[in-house]
């Protein structure tokens, strides 16, 4: 039964993903994200002083910007007034700003809000320490990319390799779940799946000028399951490389959410409700299985199985990400695992589109809503890891 309150999608739209150093690396952050809220102005025809809030979420320290919502907004069609807040729960970023709004708009604080991420990891500066002391001699410079604190320090992609192993997936089966995204990715390309997310980007040329960005660059159409396999194993991990992982993106993404009784009031379009949203966390090694916490957390509260979703978005922070994922909703069970996987990242996932951590959240809740749409309707749920085992998920169901 529908009410005034209920949080619905009106808008979404994303630039397209660039790879670590490629076509987008020059454009900052903020000005990536305001190219993709002004597209959401564009494609809803909202006044730009109706929308009353910007969530925005930053995975690795928006390249060392001060506010970079706040700048995001100034550089948008947004008015000036519009207030802003950036959320930092890592690669959950963007799926935490989707949280923010959904509360407001259920609570009657709003009624629209643009919620999504960006990242540009390509312009994330080294980290050199203020406090050297009073000796000559070698500094430390710190690369955040590395993804490594001294509170877990251990490589993710190690921890994360493990995690896998323990619930019997090997190097194979990632492998082989990262050639199918790759795979999935071309043929909904070629379909023109990817049409209704993406904006074209006016990015600085390598030559002088500009040019114009339409297509993710990071997906590669030789991707064999020879070259997979000869790939070395990366930081430790006794599965994970540089295949079956995302890479170091760059990216924007954001959603227009609006209440039901404001799109009824204006006409505009209900892509998709979302019912749900929660976030979760479990020990610091556990990002390989929060999805599925989070996942499962929802379906309680919707009194559904894992097995009313017709559709799954789980990002690819790793191929193992998904895979483990799938067989903790599905109690350990192999077979209902496979029968998940079927209906999971149907499209590709980050390890062939990327992964540019403070976007990448909002990226698998269009994903989805854009997926259910075309299959004519249904019920789905997108979730993501991020942070040292913290998890987002939301339940999203198309009539």
């Amino acid at each position: 039964m529908s009410q005034h309150n209920d949080v619905v999608v009106a808008a979404f739209a994303r630039t397209p993903f660039g790879r670590f150093g490629g076509v987008l690396a020059d454009v900052s952050a903020p000005r990536l994200a305001a190219l993709a809220i002004d597209a959401l102005l564009d494609r809803s025809a909202l006044s730009a002083s109706e929308v009353e809030a910007v969530y925005m979420g930053v995975g690795m320290i928006a390249a060392a910007t001060l506010t970079p919502a706040r700048q995001a907004v100034l550089l948008s069609r947004l008015a000036d007034t519009t207030p802003s807040l950036a959320v930092d729960r890592a690669c959950c970023s963007g799926m935490s700003a989707i949280g923010i709004g959904w509360r407001d708009i259920r609570l009657g604080l709003a009624e629209v809000v643009i919620c999504g991420g960006v990242d540009v990891l390509s312009a994330t500066p080294l980290l050199w320490p203020r406090r050297r002391g009073g000796a000559v001699g070698p500094v430390t410079v710190a690369d955040p990319l590395t993804l490594r604190t001294p509170t877990v320090d251990v490589p993710i992609a190690a921890y994360t390799s493990q995690e896998a192993l323990s619930h019997g997936i090997d190097r194979a089966a990632q492998d082989a779940w990262a050639l199918g995204s790759h795979q999935r990715y071309f043929a909904a390309e070629a379909a023109g799946y990817f049409d209704a997310e993406r904006i074209a980007v006016e990015a600085p040329a390598a030559k002088g000028g500009t040019t114009r960005v339409v297509a993710d660059e990071s997906p590669r159409r030789d991707t064999s399951a020879e070259k997979l396999a000869a790939l070395a194993t990366v930081h430790g991990s006794l599965t994970i490389t540089a295949g079956n992982a995302p890479g170091l993106n760059d990216g924007a993404a954001f959603l227009l959410l609006v209440s039901r009784r404001f799109a009824e009031e204006r006409g505009l379009p209900v892509l998709a409700r979302i019912s749900h949203y929660a976030q979760v966390a479990d020990g610091p090694t556990s990002g390989s299985y929060t999805p599925a916490i989070g996942i499962a957390k929802l379906l309680r509260a919707a009194d559904r199985t894992a097995r009313d979703l017709d559709l799954i978005e789980i990002n690819e922070a790793f191929a193992a990400t998904p895979l483990v994922s799938t067989l903790r909703l599905a109690d350990g069970d192999a077979a209902a695992a496979d029968r998940l996987r079927a209906r999971t990242n149907r499209h590709g996932g980050a390890v062939a589109i990327g992964h540019p951590l403070g976007a990448s959240g909002a990226r698998v809740a269009m994903t989805l809503v854009s997926a259910l749409r075309q299959r004519g309707g249904g019920f789905g749920a997108a979730a993501i890891c991020g942070g040292f085992g913290q998890g987002d998920a939301l339940l999203v169901d198309v009539p």
